[in-house]
C-alpha cells in the first residue's frame, strides 16, 4: 500500500478507536463533567486525546475496591462489637460525617501542631529512635536525598535493633526513586513496597494515587498531615523554598485509626496484614475524628468531607490549600457559608508548582471573590499546606488538597479535631500566615494579559483531572 493509502486508513482506525474510548468514557468516568469532556474529546480529537485517555481515563479497579469495602465492613462490625461510646454534644454538628467515614471521634486525644518540615520530621525521627516494636509509614513521594537517606538510615538502624518495619510509597509520586533504595530498605529487613490499585503493573494507569501521609510508631504515635519525604519540604529547593507546610502529632487511640488505613493498603499489596498494636493510654482535650478517603469508597468521600466541614461553621472558616479547583458542591457551600455571615478566607500560594492548577486555581479565586470569599496569595514561599480552622473549637491538619484528584481520583487522610486549645494552636499559626500574605482581588484577573486570561479559561477546562 501506498502513504496516500495508508494515512487515511491509519485516521480511520484512529476515529473508531477514538469513538469507542468515548463509550467506555460515557459508562465508566465517574462524573457527567468528565464524561462529557472525554466523550467529546476522544470523539473529536483522538490524535491528542486517545493517549491522555490511556493514562488518566480509567476509573475502576474492582479488586480493591471489593478489599477495602469488606474490610471497612469488617471494622465498623468490630466497632459495634466493641465498648459503645455516644457522640459527644461538641461534635454532633459533624455525626453524619463519622457515619459516612464508619469512624468514631476518640476523646482524650493529645495533639501537637508541627509547624513545617523542620519541626515535622525531628518530632518523626525522636519518635522512630525510640521504637521498640513497630513502625508503619507511608508516604506519597520519598526521594533519594539529604532527607530520603536520613530516613532510609533511621528505618534500618531500628529494623537492625529488631523493629519490625512496614513502609509503602505511591508507585508515581515515587517515581523518580531510584531501586536501589529499596533495595537497600529490603537488605536490611525492612518491609517496603510500592502502592498501586492494581496488583499487576500497569504503565497506562497514572489515576487513584496513594496521597496519605502515615507514620505509626508502636501503636500510641501517630502523623499525618501534607509532607512528604524529600529536601524541598524543608524547604531547600528553590524557587519554591521556603517551604510551608503543616503536620500533626497525636497520641491516642485515634491512632488505631490510622493503623487500621495503613493496614488496609498493606493487605491489598501484599495480601498480609501488619501488626495492630494498642494504643497508650494518654490524658488530652481533643476529641479526634480519623477521615480516610478514596475512589474506592461508595461515595465521594473526600468532597462531602469538605461539605460537611464547611456547612458546619457558624462565624469563622478559614481554609488553606495548594490548589484551588473546587466542585460545584464544595463552592455552593462556600457561596452559603459568606451569606450565613460566616468569616471565610482561603489562603493559596504565589509561586506554582503545577503551572496548569495555577491557572485553574487563579481563575476559580476570581470567582470565589465575587461571591465575596477572602482570598488571599502567601508570599515567603510556596504553600503546601491543608488545613481547616471552624470557629473557635475545630481545626483539620490532612494530606487532602481542594481539587478533583483528592475530591474523587486519590486517597487521602485527615484528622478533624474538636479542641478549644488545639484550634486557638491553629488560630495562631494562620494569623502568622496570613500576616504574610496578600488579599486577592478581581483586579488580579482583570489587568492580566489577554493570552493569560485565555491560558485559565482553558485550564479550567481540564479540571476533572487536575
Amino acid at each position: 500500500m501506498s502513504l496516500s493509502q495508508i494515512l487515511p486508513l491509519f485516521a480511520f482506525l484512529l476515529h473508531l478507536a477514538g469513538i469507542l474510548a468515548a463509550m467506555h468514557a460515557l459508562m465508566n468516568t465517574r462524573t457527567p463533567q468528565g464524561a462529557f469532556a472525554w466523550a467529546l474529546g476522544l470523539s473529536l480529537l483522538p490524535y491528542v486525546t486517545l493517549v491522555p485517555y490511556l493514562y488518566l481515563g480509567r476509573s475502576h479497579f474492582q479488586g480493591y475496591v471489593t478489599l477495602h469495602r469488606a474490610h471497612r465492613q469488617r471494622l465498623s462490625q468490630a466497632s459495634q462489637r466493641g465498648e459503645h461510646v455516644g457522640i459527644s454534644e461538641c461534635c454532633i454538628r459533624y455525626s453524619a460525617l463519622a457515619q459516612m467515614v464508619h469512624g468514631t471521634f476518640h476523646p482524650g486525644q493529645q495533639l501537637e501542631l508541627l509547624i513545617d518540615g523542620e519541626a515535622a520530621f525531628e518530632a518523626i525521627f525522636k519518635a522512630i529512635a525510640k521504637a521498640e516494636r513497630c513502625i508503619l509509614m507511608q508516604f506519597f513521594i520519598f526521594h533519594d536525598d539529604a532527607l530520603g537517606r536520613r530516613m532510609q538510615q533511621a528505618l534500618l538502624e531500628r529494623a537492625a535493633a529488631g523493629v519490625r518495619v512496614f513502609v509503602l510509597f505511591d508507585g508515581i509520586g515515587s517515581h523518580a526513586l531510584p531501586r536501589h533504595y529499596v533495595e537497600t530498605l529490603r537488605a536490611g529487613g525492612v518491609a517496603v513496597y510500592p502502592f498501586a490499585t492494581r496488583r499487576r503493573p500497569n504503565r497506562f494507569q497514572l489515576n487513584f494515587r496513594n496521597h496519605r501521609k502515615i507514620v505509626v510508631v508502636d501503636g500510641s504515635m501517630g502523623f499525618l498531615g501534607g509532607l512528604n519525604v524529600g529536601d524541598e519540604y524543608l524547604g531547600l529547593k528553590p524557587p519554591l523554598a521556603p517551604w510551608r507546610d503543616t503536620h500533626l502529632q497525636v497520641a491516642g487511640p485515634a491512632v488505631t485509626d490510622l493503623q487500621s488505613s495503613f493496614a488496609v493498603d498493606w493487605h491489598w499489596v501484599t495480601g498480609e496484614l501488619p501488626p495492630m498494636l494498642p494504643p497508650q493510654p494518654v490524658h488530652g482535650s481533643a476529641h479526634t475524628l480519623i477521615v480516610a478517603t478514596g475512589p474506592a469508597d461508595p461515595q465521594e468521600t473526600c468532597s462531602l468531607f469538605f461539605t460537611v466541614a464547611i456547612n458546619a461553621a457558624r462565624k469563622r472558616l478559614w481554609l488553606t490549600t495548594p490548589y484551588f479547583v473546587p466542585d460545584q458542591a464544595v463552592m455552593s457551600a462556600l457561596r452559603l457559608a459568606v451569606m450565613r455571615g460566616v468569616d471565610v478566607r482561603v489562603l493559596i500560594p504565589s509561586r506554582p508548582d503545577h503551572f496548569t492548577v495555577f491557572l485553574a486555581s487563579t481563575l476559580h479565586a476570581c470567582d470565589a471573590i465575587g461571591a465575596g470569599i477572602r482570598m488571599f496569595r502567601y508570599q515567603p514561599g510556596f504553600m503546601h499546606q491543608k488545613v481547616i480552622l471552624i470557629d473557635d473549637n475545630t481545626a483539620c491538619v490532612s494530606s487532602m488538597n481542594l481539587d478533583n484528584r483528592s475530591f474523587r481520583l486519590n486517597f487521602e487522610i485527615g484528622a478533624l479535631n474538636v479542641d478549644h486549645a488545639f484550634a486557638a494552636d491553629v488560630e495562631r499559626m494562620l494569623v502568622a500566615d496570613f500576616e504574610k500574605a496578600v488579599e486577592i482581588t478581581r483586579e488580579e484577573y482583570r489587568r492580566a494579559p489577554y493570552w493569560r486570561r485565555l491560558a485559565m479559561h482553558v485550564a479550567r477546562l481540564f479540571d476533572p483531572i487536575l
